[in-house]
């Protein structure tokens, strides 16, 4: 999948490349003999800072070193989080509370971080609202039951369910579980979501 993400960024920038060239040749700005007389060197100090180039080659070592991958639970500058995506300058990941973060890829190759265990890089969140004539008590108990009769949930650590906190409309809460197989992260998070509108129906 990673790899996947690779390709698809090169694409993407040549793309960019391609399009920025094509828009200059309206102006009358014709580069594409400058470029070429200049080799590639020129080319990428021409379109990109210091800063930019460094996070590319880091996302290229990430990428093909293999130090972390998709489903990774990583911590680095008081920022933890599963990886959802590593592009070619930033990696992308994102907390228990959902929050997405965007680190620089140079970052991760010049710094220490934290690389949990795998039981943890497993985990899955969901963010539900429930009306408030809900019992939480009996949801507790239904979604609980749901989450522990499909197959690749992890008996330990114990799926949860925590309420966030209360507005006028609603009660919002997340549902944490951890699984075998963080590919199938989506399916998962399907079916519980799904469970958790029957339930409010």
């Amino acid at each position: 999948m990673t790899g996947i993400y690779l390709i698809r960024d090169i694409i993407v920038y040549i793309i960019y490349f391609i399009a920025l060239m094509d828009i200059l040749r309206l102006f009358g700005i014709n580069l594409y003999g400058t470029l070429l007389s200049l080799g590639i060197v020129g080319i990428a100090v021409s379109l990109a800072a210091k800063d930019i180039i460094s996070n590319l080659f880091s996302g290229i070592i990430l990428i093909i070193g293999k130090s972390i991958k998709v489903g990774d639970t990583i911590e680095i500058n008081k920022s933890k989080g599963v990886v959802e995506k590593i592009h070619l300058r930033t990696t992308t990941i994102v907390d228990d509370e959902g929050i997405v973060s965007n680190i620089p890829n140079s970052t991760l190759t010049n710094n220490l971080f934290k690389l949990y265990k795998a039981p943890e890089k497993y985990r899955i969140n969901i963010m539900a609202g429930l009306p408030l004539n809900v019992d939480l008590d009996e949801f507790n108990s239904y979604i609980l039951e749901k989450i522990n009769k499909l197959d690749g949930v992890l008996d330990e650590p114990k799926p949860r369910i925590y309420a966030k906190d209360i507005t006028f409309e609603q009660t919002n809460i997340k549902i944490s579980f951890w699984i075998k197989d963080y590919n199938n992260k989506d399916d998962y998070k399907l079916i519980i979501t799904n469970d958790v509108r029957k339930f409010t129906k």
